[in-house]
This record gives structure tokens, sequence and C-alpha cells, in this order.
């Protein structure tokens, strides 16, 4: 099972992502910022505040996206 293994975001709404099959890249959130529960990430503080979760990432609020869909979207 694809896992992510570390997550640090960017100022530029970005993440920096390792996967558990030693892919790493530039996931872009910015397609998600005018979407339902994502909105609240267009604050770059709290947006900062994501951490690996079970297989994919969230942040404080339970918004979350899974290994699968940032390695589909993975900029290498």
């Amino acid at each position: 099972m694809l896992k992510v293994i570390k997550v640090s975001a960017n100022n530029d709404y970005t993440l920096f992502v390792e996967l558990s099959d030693g892919r790493s890249g530039i996931f872009d959130v910015k397609p998600y910022l005018e979407k339902g529960v994502f909105k609240h990430l267009k604050d770059i503080n709290y947006f900062k505040k994501v951490k690996p979760f079970f297989c994919g990432i969230a942040w404080p609020n339970e918004q979350d996206l899974s290994a699968d869909t940032i390695a589909n979207e993975l900029k290498t």
C-alpha cells in the first residue's frame, strides 16, 4: 500500500512529498483551494500545518488527500 512518508509545505501552496515507493516531488494544492473544506487551506499558516496521516496527508480540521491522489499528480 502506497504511503506518504514525509510532507512539507511551501509558500506557494505546493507540498514537497516523499512516498513509500521511493518517489518524491511537488504536489500542487492550488487547484483544490476553491473546493469545499479545502478553502480553509488558503490561510498559509494553516496550510503549513499539514502532516502525514494514515497513508495520505491531513490538516488539523480533517481536510485530507490520499497517497494515490498525490501520486497521480506528483511533479518529479
